[in-house]
């Protein structure tokens, strides 16, 4: 498998398309305060998806050329009918068709978990910026998740999800790993910070739109493989998805920690 290759468990519907937009507006803020490049600056944005991350880069970072990439022909389709302010690229990120040290800036965003050698395209990433220009990335963990009421069916549903992935040489855990894939990948100064997403019935807004309308549609997509994969019997699947949708209403609490790195290309 090419290093780039998805590993996409979670398939590219339309309802996905809506998950991925639902949980860029939720997680925006937490996750892009410091999202910030300088008027001026060429942006590549790699693995874009239905541009749902695109739309949240533009609007933070007046003034940039951005180009998106995604292997996905059916995705770009979808952040094209978006009306996105950007170039949409095809291609496989280990061979994209940009020169050596074309870029100012790469940005990552739920991107290395899908495939089958990050640390390989980020390599390939990496000689396509400029000497002293920066890498951004972000990606969950689904070994950070917390919720309640905790019960067994729930553990099992979510663990369907976390062995669906793995199963087809994904890393749903790569949060933890940033640190070592981008030194492993020869940035500079490399930093990790946390962004942890918390919610509890205090937070309508976090818990509509982080918890029923992200991670309950997240591991919902994968009652199809994890069926194939003969994981979880369907009974124990169906009551752990409700049970998380408890997670989501009164009394229930949900926590999950999202995973920021930066690097510099240094020479």
């Amino acid at each position: 498998m090419a290093i780039g290759a998805p590993c996409y468990i979670h398939g590219y519907s339309e309802d996905e398309a809506v998950r991925l937009a639902d949980q860029a507006r939720t997680l925006a803020d937490l996750l892009h305060h410091d999202t910030r490049y300088a008027s001026g600056s060429l942006v590549l944005e790699a693995g874009c998806g239905t541009g749902a991350q695109t739309r949240e880069i533009a609007g933070r970072c007046p003034g940039i050329s951005l180009v998106s990439v995604d292997l996905s022909a059916a995705s770009l389709r979808g952040a094209k009918a978006r009306g996105l302010a950007t170039d949409l690229v095809r291609g496989e990120i280990a061979a994209l068709p940009f020169r050596d040290e074309s870029f100012d800036h790469v940005f990552v965003c739920f991107v290395l978990e899908h495939l089958a050698d990050p640390e390989g395209a980020l390599v390939a990433l990496r000689r396509l910026l400029r000497t002293g220009g920066t890498i951004t990335l972000i990606e969950g963990d689904h070994g950070s998740c917390y919720y309640h009421p905790a019960t067994p069916a729930a553990a099992s549903a979510w663990g369907a999800l976390v062995s669906a992935q793995q199963a087809i040489g994904g890393d749903p855990l790569i949060g933890r790993r940033l640190y070592p894939l981008v030194t492993g990948a020869g940035f500079a100064d490399v930093a990790v910070s946390l962004r942890q997403v918390y919610a509890d019935e205090s937070l309508p807004g976090v818990q509509d739109g982080f918890v029923q309308r992200t991670i309950v549609p997240m591991v919902e997509g994968v009652r199809e493989p994890n069926a194939a994969l003969g994981l979880v019997d369907s009974a124990t699947f169906e009551q752990g998805l409700a049970d998380l949708r408890a997670t989501g209403g009164p009394g229930g609490t949900f926590c999950y920690t999202f995973f920021r790195a930066t690097g510099v290309k240094r020479g």
